[in-house]
């Protein structure tokens, strides 16, 4: 059976952040991710996901200034002291909490920045992240992001992804297979996710349209779950949706699930 864990920044948010680790706990889950730690301190997140007795499955390297926009510096030329200052971070935080995976967020592309050198950059940047996070037995993912959610965003689908882990050439580079992001860019989830199954390391759902949960939309979980079951998909599954009330009740399909009963 598929494995899921709770997305702590986009569940449980009628309660501080540091809370919903016991909430997601008291929902039957036993792993959980989030985009990001930093904020509430590492010993405050150890002790949360302690006292929750969770696992925590993947949190994303520091993205630059979030709360004004910003979604990933990786591309950004006058950046590159300040990336390679949040990946040691990111590393620090993942080491101390047991976390095998952190995702790379690109970034949006300034118009006055060419595609060619936020490519470079990009690039030099993720073998850079790649090599540090190797020397810590952690894996590096990079995740497609659908232009309509997040304007100039500079890696959309899956090929993009594809083509710079090659040029990368670091083993411990991975795909993070989004397939919200992935339905509104390119469609194609089972197909897509079949012919890329070596390169995918970790999954995200939401339905769409919406982003709520499976079931609410026109994606057919019960397939796509089918799928990736076959697959042998044995990675988390982060539940990166938005309640339309609250999480608990949101998780009706996933109690389905779990009793052979989710028809997608």
């Amino acid at each position: 059976m598929l494995k899921f864990a709770a997305n702590l920044t986009m569940l449980y948010t009628d309660v501080p952040f540091l809370e919903r680790f016991g909430r997601a706990r008291a929902s039957g889950f036993d792993a959980v991710e989030f985009l990001f730690p930093y904020a509430d301190g590492l010993e405050a997140v150890k002790t949360a996901a302690q006292d929750a007795a969770l696992t925590i499955a993947l949190f994303n390297l520091p993205s630059g200034d979030w709360e004004h926009g910003e979604r990933g510096i990786a591309i950004l030329p006058e950046r590159r002291a300040e990336f390679r200052e949040g990946v040691a971070e990111a590393i620090r935080y993942a080491t101390e909490l047991d976390v095998p995976r952190l995702n790379c967020l690109a970034g949006r592309r300034p118009d006055d920045l060419p595609k060619d050198e936020a490519w470079a950059v990009l690039r030099d940047n993720v073998r850079y992240a790649a090599d540090e996070l190797g020397k810590a037995h952690l894996t590096l993912m990079l995740e497609p992001v659908n232009p309509y959610d997040i304007p100039g965003f500079f890696l959309n689908r899956t090929s993009d992804v594809v083509d710079l882990i090659r040029e990368v050439g670091r083993p411990n580079v991975e795909i993070q297979y989004d397939i919200y992001h992935l339905q509104r860019t390119q469609g194609e989830i089972i197909g897509t996710f079949r012919t890329l199954r070596d390169h995918i390391g970790h999954v995200q759902i939401a339905d769409n349209p919406g982003r709520h949960q499976p079931g609410t939309g026109e994606l057919n979980y019960g397939r796509i779950f089918s799928a990736l079951d076959e697959a042998g998909y044995t990675g988390y599954i982060g539940l990166e949706y938005i309640p339309p009330g609250r999480t608990e009740d949101s998780l009706e399909w996933w109690r389905l699930y779990q009793n052979g009963q989710f028809a997608g």
